[in-house]
């Protein structure tokens, strides 16, 4: 899966592009959660990203935390502070959740911003991880609450900071110690000597919306990054 992203990494992968806006990656689930608390933090993170003028690059599903996190930014910043990207596969189940629209996108973009359909996975997570890699200061990757694939395409970006395609901040943005345990695994690991201690902050944690902009602002990439190459032909 690392081998795509090649495609995507700019010459310096350090290199912070000042001319273009701050755009924020967020990796988070198509369903609300059993606990308010997870569509409260997307509406809080939303309204952060409106105070410090953050756009906003997702899976372009409409329902559950995807929903409402595209929806309250749209309504605060506009259209163009969105761009959803979704593979053609999955709208039937991420825009309207019960299969019904056959397949076809027919988003409102002045409620969600603009949709861009993509025909597979690697296509979506190519053009998000392009998008931020591209952003100005204070760009990267948030992963709220979410499933299996939240948890993916978050570890995918992790992988490719430790193997230096990109050096961008990631967080996750632990609402009510939802990823607590994801936490725990990654020290656990450092202890097993899975991960080298000098990799174990790659992934950094945010307790509220304003700390997780803060984080990706200040954020450093860790000492024990691999120093690839990876525009060799």
């Amino acid at each position: 899966m690392a081998s795509r992203s090649t495609t995507i990494s700019p010459r310096n992968p350090t290199t912070i592009a000042t001319s273009n806006p701050t755009t924020v990656c967020v990796f988070c689930g198509s369903s609300p959660g059993t606990s308010p608390a997870h569509l409260a933090a997307a509406r809080n993170l939303a309204q952060t990203f409106h105070a410090h003028k953050i756009s906003l690059v997702y899976g372009g599903g409409t329902i559950g935390i995807m929903g409402e996190l595209a929806r309250t930014l749209v309504s605060l910043s506009g259209p163009h502070a969105v761009h959803g990207i979704i593979p053609e596969a999955l709208i039937k189940y991420e825009q309207d959740g019960n299969g019904t629209s056959g397949g076809k996108t027919s988003i409102d973009e002045a409620l969600y911003g603009k949709t861009t359909v993509v025909p597979d996975m690697h296509t979506r997570k190519q053009l998000m991880a392009k998008s931020v890699i591209e952003g100005g200061p204070g760009s990267g990757f948030v992963a709220l609450s979410g499933g299996y694939g939240t948890l993916e395409e978050l570890m995918e970006v992790v992988t490719w900071n430790q193997l230096g395609i990109h050096g961008r901040g990631i967080v996750v943005f632990n609402v009510e110690g939802y990823y607590d345990g994801l936490i725990q695994w990654v020290r656990t690991a450092v202890s097993a000597g899975f991960i080298a201690p000098g990799n174990a902050g790659i992934l950094v944690e945010a307790l509220d919306a304003e700390e997780v902009v803060r984080q990706l602002q200040e954020y450093r990439c860790a000492e024990g990054r691999y120093r690839l190459d990876w525009n060799q032909k």
